[in-house]
């Protein structure tokens, strides 16, 4: 079921994000534990312009541990993937943007904007906001490292003293960032009370460069109004796309001016389920496999509006696959 208004969008075309923007304005956020490659190839055929990857620890891929090389596997569908990294040594950042260049990103994102205690603690993700000559000697250090664009993900600010996003994209941009998203709340929020959408427009406002925004984007009117209230030129999702990974071409089409798609019928949302199922199976092998892509199911059962039973079914199960076929309704003998 993908969208008829794709557009294919390539790393050759990726130069100019404003174009990219112009197109399709609908991104998938890069998520931790979420958008793995399992589940931006579920994505992808919806037919979005643009997904990112998982955040990277830097420090991580350097050591090459497997989980980082995970993070930067392709999708094996087609169409440009984003890689996010994490930290706070330029030379390290630096070295990691290579790999993750080498290994076809074609557009390196820095993390400004991840609150988790475990992130924050070592001093990196929205930990950065308060470093400013540090964010700006990363950007740089990035930014002469690679030949594809460097952009930043970031929040509001530290807290609601603190919110200096404006000024922190505005010195990123004299950098060369070549464009910022931006969460509608700050890191003492994580995610509680609503996103501010107005003051992402004051982040729009201080600076040239495209801006996305995120934050409480769950469906199409969500769309349509966060562009509106920030004057954004991109909307990045990341909560509201569990479990819905047609949701960003429903929105797409809405700003598209053109018909939003349905909802896809249960069998067909089971379908996805199964194919992203097995997907993880192979990416990560079966024992993990199964573990990643638990809470994945439950969302979909959540969209597929299953009880409670049916969810625990598949959530706890040592083997969902025999019931998500039959959810799907997929004969026996496809299982192969």
């Amino acid at each position: 079921m993908t969208a008829n208004y794709a557009t294919n969008i390539s790393a050759q075309n990726m130069g100019n994000i404003a174009d990219v923007l112009g197109l399709k304005p609908v991104v998938l956020a890069p998520m931790a534990g979420v958008t793995d490659a399992p589940f931006r190839a579920a994505v992808r055929s919806f037919g979005p312009a643009l997904v990112y990857s998982e955040m990277v620890a830097s420090a991580e891929l350097l050591r090459d541990r497997r989980s980082a090389a995970l993070r930067l596997k392709a999708d094996g569908a087609a169409g440009p993937l984003a890689i996010q990294l994490a930290g706070r040594e330029p030379g390290a950042l630096a070295e990691a943007a290579r790999i993750a260049e080498a290994e076809g990103a074609i557009l390196i994102d820095i993390n400004m904007g991840c609150p988790a205690k475990k992130v924050v603690g070592g001093l990196c993700g929205s930990a950065l906001m308060r470093e400013p000559d540090l964010a700006r000697a990363l950007v740089r250090a990035v930014i002469a490292a690679v030949s594809v664009p460097v952009t930043v993900k970031m929040r509001l600010g530290w807290d609601e003293q603190d919110r200096n996003a404006p000024e922190l994209a505005r010195q990123l941009e004299s950098e060369g960032v070549q464009a910022v998203a931006v969460h509608g709340r700050t890191r003492a929020q994580f995610y509680e009370g609503p996103a501010d959408w107005s003051f992402i427009a004051r982040v729009k406002a201080a600076v040239t460069i495209p801006v996305l925004a995120n934050g409480d984007v769950r469906g199409t009117e969500d769309a349509k109004n966060i562009l509106q209230v920030s004057g954004a030129d991109g909307v990045m999702i990341g909560r509201g796309a569990f479990g819905r990974p047609w949701v960003i071409a429903q929105m797409q089409a809405a700003l598209d001016g053109a018909p939003v798609p349905a909802d896809p019928p249960d069998a067909v949302k089971w379908q996805t389920a199964l194919r992203q199922y097995r997907a993880a199976l192979s990416h990560y092998g079966i024992d993990l496999g199964r573990r990643v892509v638990r809470k994945h199911l439950g969302w979909y059962a959540e969209s597929a509006n299953a009880g409670k039973e049916l969810r625990d079914a598949l959530v706890r199960a040592a083997d969902p696959e025999p019931l998500l076929m039959r959810l799907a309704g997929v004969l026996q003998s496809e299982a192969a």
